[in-house]
């Protein structure tokens, strides 16, 4: 063998090894065409998968794409190869087939190989299955779609902004809310925060750098020269494989809220006829003057009432009296010292809370009271002169408490009045003798139940849309051997005060009990409330007693209401756990006094209430007064969207029923109906309802 001999055999040996692994070692498949004039394609060489995969038999080799695929095929192969053959450049596609149920990819690259042997040339085709990538691929493209379908279409803002601060990407949302345009001079994000707020997102976005998430409420950004708004801010960090590469700033508008919160906030607050700070503000302030955290320096309360304003009003109208009342809160709050606070209690009277006084400071701010109501008042081109009798209490001296405080100026005032009117008085714990002696009355107050004295007397409830009567408040009355009836007004807060509210209150639940079980026990079936004291739902075995109750008087829990005041609201903690035990045994529970205590709405959402009692206050006023009106609206409304019943208490007049009505107020009770009625007289009227109704039937 010579050496181009022993060449050629080394040359087909090791062609024979690469037809080998061609053949059994590689998953994709070869095809070698040959390329002959007209640019007519014969198959040179297929490997074992390549004939496997395309369907092909050996005795394809040396047949065209037309002779051995299906036409349609076989012009699309024709193309394709063509077009590698014209242009001499590889090319590669992707081609998509249907197998059983489901498609498979294949990817095929093309390489054009001019004169491998004189006047032979071949085009080579490696072909190799790609669905796992390609499904991968449209898997990510999907993901990033919805992905960007969410942010694109979500109503909270979404900005991306690199470690400098630099905003690189937002929603539509997000361009809304903070007012900017793609081609927006402000480029940072801190470029939109307040001041205030700069140190604090910068925090944040610091911490979200490291991979935390973070939530800022009540940010401000001043999205315009004269727009400021609310943003809650949501920091989550932007991670690409592992790392962090960014921040996402979610955006949520809480101006409209917030302004909202707001003016809810001023209402409660306020008092809706003069815009001074109401009763509420000033048991506010007076808790923070006498907390030792501010002190609890000496200051003096003026309590003040105007002369004869009633005959004012009776002779000018109501809506004169309405107007000369905001002008005189206009003057003292002009002319009281700026430290000073100005109160409406109600009516036409107010109260000037004076800070750092003693008895001199209280005298001059009573002196610069009188010198404002030196120059007369103007009504229809008529002068009127007013006077102010003032009544004086300071602290500590004459009480450690907001009520006693008050009480004892209301006390004083009353002395003005009782001696003349217009000028001003001290309290002196003389003028407590003309009220009951607190140590008697408490004294026969301890043995109130052992002697019989108290009673529930029951005020009906009435469906506005039906007219029925569904339910009954009941209502606590002492009559005592010794001072004859007492009014609530008095002894409930003495019985508070002494604790001994706890053993009233348990009288209360079992004689209502009781009364329910008499009252089944004739075919009358009703609904009770009664009212429960904060003190009563710390105590442990609140809840035990009631159950004890329902129990021994074999009472449907349905049938029994506890009214809670808003005061109690405010320990969330406990009122949850304590109100969501007693929800458990089927006793409804409902808000008493709604709008004038603890204001936070927050509690409607967390306790589990079924009733809003709509506070007396509101309801005398609404006809006179369009902020009480509002009120009362508002509240209806609001209980109905959180599905809530509503009763409105204090109907006196049949224009508020037609008010409550027009607005869809469930339930009313108030003198218009009924006043409340022993429960002899209350039994006698619901067996005659009751016949009445069977009548009707």
């Amino acid at each position: 063998m010579d050496q181009a001999q022993h060449a050629q055999a080394k040359s087909d040996g090791i062609m024979k090894i690469i037809l080998y692994i061609l053949d059994q070692h590689l998953s994709d498949m070869v095809f070698l065409m040959e390329v002959h004039n007209g640019y007519r394609f014969t198959y040179s060489y297929v490997n074992e998968y390549g004939l496997i995969h395309a369907g092909l038999s050996p005795d394809s080799i040396g047949k065209t794409f037309q002779e051995v695929l299906p036409h349609d095929l076989a012009k699309e192969m024709q193309t394709v190869y063509e077009k590698v053959v014209k242009t001499k450049q590889n090319l590669s596609y992707v081609d998509e087939m249907q197998e059983r149920e489901s498609s498979r990819f294949y990817e095929s690259k093309l390489t054009f190989l001019p004169d491998i042997e004189p006047g032979r040339s071949f085009v080579v085709s490696v072909t190799r299955e790609v669905t796992k990538g390609i499904q991968e691929k449209q898997l990510l493209l999907d993901s990033e779609q919805r992905f960007r379908s969410f942010v694109d279409h979500n109503d909270d803002g979404v900005i991306a902004i690199n470690f400098d601060g630099v905003i690189t990407e937002s929603n539509d949302s997000a361009k809304k809310i903070l007012q900017f345009h793609d081609n927006s001079q402000k480029n940072f994000l801190h470029e939109y925060l307040d001041t205030n707020d700069k140190e604090e997102v910068a925090k944040a976005v610091e911490r979200t750098k490291n991979g935390e998430i973070t939530v800022i409420s009540d940010v401000k950004c001043k999205v315009s020269p004269t727009k400021v708004k609310t943003i809650q801010f949501k920091t989550v960090p932007i991670m690409v494989n592992g790392d962090v590469v960014g921040v996402y700033v979610i955006l949520r508008d809480e101006t409209e809220k917030v302004e909202k919160a707001e003016k809810i906030e001023y209402m409660t607050l306020h008092d809706h006829l003069t815009g001074l700070w109401n009763r509420k503000a000033l048991l506010e302030d007076l808790q923070k003057n006498m907390s030792p955290s501010n002190g609890q320096h000496p200051f003096a309360l003026l309590y003040m009432d105007l002369d004869r304003f009633k005959h004012i009003n009776d002779a000018f109208g109501h809506k004169k009296g309405d107007s000369l009342l905001r002008e005189i809160a206009d003057r003292l709050v002009k002319f009281v010292h700026s430290e000073m606070k100005v109160y409406r209690q109600g009516g036409d009277e107010f109260i000037i809370l004076v800070p750092a006084a003693g008895m001199k400071e209280a005298e001059r701010a009573a002196n610069l009271v009188n010198e404002i109501f030196e120059q007369p008042f103007v009504i229809n081109d008529q002068e009127i002169f007013l006077s102010p009798s003032i009544g004086i209490s300071l602290y500590p001296t004459n009480g450690t408490d907001a009520e006693t405080l008050i009480k004892h100026a209301d006390h004083a005032l009353y002395e003005v009045k009782d001696k003349g009117r217009a000028h001003y008085r001290f309290f002196h714990t003389e003028m407590n003798e003309s009220f009951s002696n607190a140590v008697m009355l408490e004294s026969h107050l301890r043995r109130a139940i052992e002697m019989d004295e108290l009673s529930l007397h029951y005020q009906p409830q009435v469906n506005l849309i039906t007219g029925d009567i569904e339910s009954f408040e009941a209502l606590l009355r002492w009559n005592n051997g010794k001072f004859g009836m007492v009014p609530p007004s008095q002894f409930i807060p003495l019985a508070e005060k002494t604790g001994l509210i706890l053993s009233i209150g348990r009288w209360v639940i079992e004689e209502a009990c009781r009364q329910l079980n008499s009252w089944n026990n004739k075919g009358i079936n009703t609904r009770v409330a009664i009212n429960i004291s904060p003190k009563q739902f710390f105590q442990s075995d609140f809840v035990g007693h009631l159950k004890w109750a329902l129990e021994h008087f074999s009472i449907e829990p349905s049938s029994l209401e506890i009214e809670v005041t808003e005061g109690a609201m405010e320990d969330t903690r406990t009122m949850v756990s304590v109100l969501q035990e007693v929800k458990e045994t089927g006793i409804i529970i409902s808000v008493d006094d709604f709008g004038t205590g603890y204001s936070s709405l927050h509690y409607l959402k967390r306790f589990p209430i079924d009733i809003l009692k709509i506070d007396q206050s509101f309801v005398r006023e609404m006809m006179r007064n369009e902020k009480d009106a509002a009120i009362t609206q508002t509240i209806i409304h609001l209980a109905h969207h959180l599905g809530l019943e509503v009763v409105a208490e204090g109907v006196e007049e049949e224009e508020q029923v037609n008010f409550l009505k027009k607005f869809h107020c469930q339930k009313a009770q108030g003198y218009f109906f009924s006043k409340p009625k022993g429960s002899m007289e209350t039994e006698a009227f619901l067996l005659e309802y009751k016949k009445e109704s069977k009548q009707l039937q």
